[in-house]
């Protein structure tokens, strides 16, 4: 259902280096890139995430309610994400951990605040 997500960033560089690392742990790539913006995929797979400068030109910001949340394959990615997150300029929201009976995810904030999540749903 979803085709792409968008993140904004006031430090282009920055922000493509630190998600460059979080996409390398889940398997994928750069699949597009300009001047403005950073895209990361599998071509022909699923949704595609993003960071740019805002087309307005104005100051980036994180929405308040809002997260983007990243699959992952198994617990130890999870983890992957979220120790590189840390590492790497984010901040914490929630260690890895199992939330209910299925769900297994992590939380963590990038460079600009914005608001992610790493998750799987483990099989029954």
């Amino acid at each position: 259902m979803i085709g792409y997500v968008t993140v904004g960033t006031n430090d282009l560089e920055r922000s493509a280096a630190f998600y460059d690392g979080i996409a390398d742990i889940l398997g994928h790539g750069r699949i597009m890139e300009s001047d403005r913006s950073v895209m990361w995929g599998t071509p022909g797979g699923s949704a595609i995430f993003c960071t740019c400068l805002p087309y307005d030109k104005q100051a980036a910001s994180a929405g308040n309610g809002t997260m983007v949340a990243l699959n992952a394959k198994s617990e130890d990615e999870v983890q992957g994400v979220y120790d590189y997150a840390l590492a790497n300029g984010g901040s914490d929201e929630g260690a890895p951990g199992l939330r209910g009976e299925s769900f297994y995810g992590a939380y963590f904030r990038d460079p600009d605040g914005n608001k992610l999540a790493v998750f799987l749903v483990k099989q029954g």
